[in-house]
C-alpha cells in the first residue's frame, strides 16, 4: 500500500482542547485536511480503544483518509484499519509483517539512523523522526534533534520519513525543505480550540 498521505495525526484525548471529545477534534481535524490518524491511547485497554477504534475507522472512511492504529495488531485487523504504528517495544516488523499480511501499512517510530536503517530492513512502509523540535509528549526521547538531523535522515532513508515534534506550520515548511514526506503531530491539532482551522493552516 502506498503512502498517500501527508498530514498524519496522532491521537491524545488528554491534550483535546476544552469543548471538544476526541472524536469531535479528529473529525474536525479530517475536515481540515488531515489524510491519515494513528489511534495512540496508550493507556487503555483493548476493550475500551475497540469503540473508539471503530469510530475512527468509520470517520476516515467518511473523509477518505488512513486509519492506523499504534501497536495493537489484533484492534488493526479487528476494524480493517490501513495500518499499523510500531515503537521500540512492539514486536519485531517482520512477525508484524506475518500477521497482517502486505497490504497493511507498517509505520515505525524512529530516533536516529540506525533505528531508520533496521526499519528499513525489516520491511517498514515508513517512518517517522523525532523529536525534531521541542515538545513535551517527545521529552522522553531526548533533546530535539533539528531541522539538519532530520535532513540527514531524509536523505538517506529509502522510506518516507515524516516529520514528528513541536510541529507547526511554519517549521512544517522547514521540515518540507529538509526532505520530509510528511508532518506527525499531535498538539498543534488536537489542542487548538479549532482543529479544522489548525489543519488547514498546514496545508496552505
Amino acid at each position: 500500500m502506498s503512502i498517500d498521505f501527508n498530514l498524519y495525526l496522532i491521537t491524545d484525548r488528554n491534550q483535546v482542547a476544552a469543548g471538544h471529545t476526541l472524536l469531535s477534534a479528529v473529525e474536525a481535524a479530517l475536515q481540515g485536511g488531515v489524510n491519515a490518524v494513528q489511534l495512540r491511547e496508550k493507556d487503555l485497554s483493548a476493550a475500551e480503544l475497540l469503540p473508539l477504534a471503530r469510530e475512527l475507522r468509520n470517520l476516515s472512511r467518511l473523509y477518505g483518509a488512513r486509519l492506523l492504529i499504534n501497536d495493537r495488531i489484533d484492534l488493526a485487523l479487528a476494524v480493517q484499519a490501513d495500518g499499523v504504528h510500531l515503537g521500540g517495544h512492539s514486536l519485531p516488523i517482520e512477525i508484524v509483517r506475518q500477521i497482517t499480511g502486505p497490504d497493511m501499512l507498517i509505520g515505525v517510530s524512529t530516533h536516529c539512523l540506525a533505528d531508520i536503517q533496521r526499519a528499513t530492513g525489516q520491511g517498514a512502509d515508513f517512518v517517522t523522526f523525532g523529536p525534531v523540535y521541542a515538545t513535551p509528549s517527545k521529552a522522553a526521547f531526548g533533546p530535539p534533534q533539528g531541522v539538519q538531523a532530520l535532513a540527514e535522515a531524509c536523505s538517506s532513508s529509502p522510506l518516507p520519513v515524516f516529520a514528528l515534534g513541536g510541529m507547526t506550520p511554519s517549521r512544517a515548511v522547514e521540515a518540507y525543505r529538509a526532505g520530509a514526506a510528511g508532518i506527525a503531530l499531535i498538539a498543534a491539532i488536537l489542542a487548538n480550540p479549532a482543529p479544522r482551522n489548525a489543519a488547514e493552516a498546514f496545508n496552505t
